[in-house]
């Protein structure tokens, strides 16, 4: 006789749970959605049309989530917008939201869907979870009704967020996240009033989310890490790529290795604003990742990672980013330093202008050191070794100390900072490090083609970022990005 189907979902559940339980490690899964886009419009659609577009986008969801499923995934984050798209005004975007209660009330939306207000979306992504007995990770919509007696109620009587939700395998809502560091063109949503710390626990391991532009603010990504503790941070996103520090997959996976945790980056894919770089990153670097600006398709990738990443061997040692730096003297006088924007920011920079050697270059409190030699330089490749330390004011206001080694553009030196993808030049060692005065530094090597560097560069404990395959393959950028978020 068969089992009813209840019983068999339990199973499969209990059995799920168990060989989770029975491994220190647990299998990931991220999904980059090419997101199918409403019609620009001034007028709000109708909560059927609506819901019509975003069922559309949950198609393409649901099967990526059943593949990972049948992958053995645990969990699988998909992207920021990834439901119902961007470029909306506060009333355009009203008919694609929901209610979303607080977890704490213990609902299942795939087995209980009359328990709240209507919520198609929450059901059908709670039942993508049970079905499939894999967390779901998503980012949706919340409206929360408000009235006079709250000062800060918009006029129209509710709030808005930018919402993550988290799924269980039973498909329980165990995670809801609103954004707090919304990008500057979100005016549809609102900020909470404060702002949130998430975090569940599963079978394998704490887990944490927060959602795109949050990561470079100290709440809440360093709360997490650093007070909290989590092992794994979920981040759906829609990461406009931004050359050469800021694009999805190196600053990602840097943000991964300098906080010493796991990291789900799922990012949303449209080339017409350079959005693409998703990625399964560990401490010690990435363990997969997807960028592709060539064609609009989506994209899942599945990889394993070490439930509780500070116990692993492979996990990387606590660094003092400035003991080896500040106890060297500057190398040589530059008698050639000149100013340069990098991504609106005023940079020191000095010339690589020999095949090898050592150099210096200082800003304010930053002196960052370069040792290095070159393995067949192209003549027609130029390298600049650059310092920033100060605060960044464009789209946001934080600030930053960065150390890095570039290619510029053109041989032109008013070129270097700008935008460039691809190099020639190798290197047979390069070592960079720098006087920090934050201890949150994140270590970037970018190669030719936007590719990363897994496993062929290290950051020693006393702050130096050095190569470890020689020759390299052909360098864009080698950085040390550092937040200095005590200073905000």
């Amino acid at each position: 006789m068969l089992p009813s189907q209840p019983l068999l979902h339990t199973a499969v559940l209990a059995l799920t749970v168990l060989q989770a339980f029975a491994s220190d490690t647990f299998i990931a899964a991220v999904y980059e959605h090419a997101v199918i886009l409403p019609d620009a419009t001034l007028q709000p659609l109708s909560p059927d049309d609506a819901l019509a577009l975003m069922n559309k986008n949950m198609d393409v969801l649901e099967e990526a989530i059943k593949t990972a499923a049948q992958q053995g995934a645990h969990i699988i984050v998909t992207p920021e917008d990834g439901i119902y798209g961007w470029l909306f005004t506060r009333e355009t975007i009203y008919p694609y939201l929901e209610d979303i209660p607080d977890p704490a009330v213990n609902w299942i939306p795939c087995t209980d869907p009359a328990r709240f207000a209507p919520a198609p979306v929450q059901e059908r992504l709670s039942c993508m979870a049970r079905n499939n007995s894999i967390y779901v990770v998503a980012n949706i919509g919340d409206k929360k009704p408000c009235n006079s007696s709250d000062p800060s109620c918009p006029s129209d009587g509710h709030y808005q967020y930018n919402t993550d939700v988290v799924f269980d395998p039973e498909g329980k809502l165990v995670a809801r996240y609103h954004k707090y560091n919304l990008f500057m063109s979100e005016i549809q949503f609102n900020y909470p009033k404060e702002p949130e710390a998430i975090t569940f626990e599963t079978p394998f391991g704490k887990f944490g989310i927060f959602t795109c532009f949050d990561i470079l603010f100290r709440e809440p990504a360093v709360v997490l890490v650093s007070e909290l503790q989590v092992d794994t941070v979920l981040f759906p996103t829609a990461w406009m790529n931004v050359l050469p520090f800021l694009t999805a997959v190196e600053f990602h996976s840097a943000w991964a290795m300098g906080m010493g945790v796991n990291f789900l980056a799922a990012n949303t894919h449209y080339t017409g604003l350079s959005m693409t770089g998703s990625g399964i990153y560990a401490p010690y670097g990435a363990r997969t990742y997807y960028y592709n600006m060539k064609t609009e398709d989506g994209h899942l990738l599945i990889a394993e990672l070490d439930s509780h990443p500070r116990l692993s061997p492979a996990s990387p040692p606590v660094v003092n980013w400035s003991s080896y730096a500040s106890s060297v003297k500057r190398f040589s006088p530059n008698d050639h330093d000149f100013g340069g924007l990098i991504f609106h920011d005023r940079f020191t920079l000095t010339e690589l202008t020999k095949p090898e050697g050592n150099l210096t270059v200082c800003q304010k409190d930053l002196c960052c050191h370069l040792s290095y030699k070159m393995a067949g330089k192209q003549e027609d490749e130029v390298y600049v070794l650059g310092a920033f330390d100060g605060l960044h004011v464009v789209e946001g206001k934080y600030y930053l100390q960065i150390c890095t080694l570039l290619k510029c553009k053109s041989t032109d030196l008013n070129t270097c900072g700008q935008p460039v993808e691809t190099a020639q030049t190798k290197f047979e060692m390069f070592s960079l490090s720098g006087t920090f005065g934050t201890n949150y530094v994140f270590p970037e090597v970018l190669y030719s083609g936007v590719q990363l560097a897994p496993g062929e560069f290290e950051v020693l404990s006393d702050g130096r970022l050095i190569s470890r395959t020689r020759p390299t393959k052909p360098v864009v950028t080698v950085t040390l990005f550092g937040r200095w978020y005590e200073k905000d």
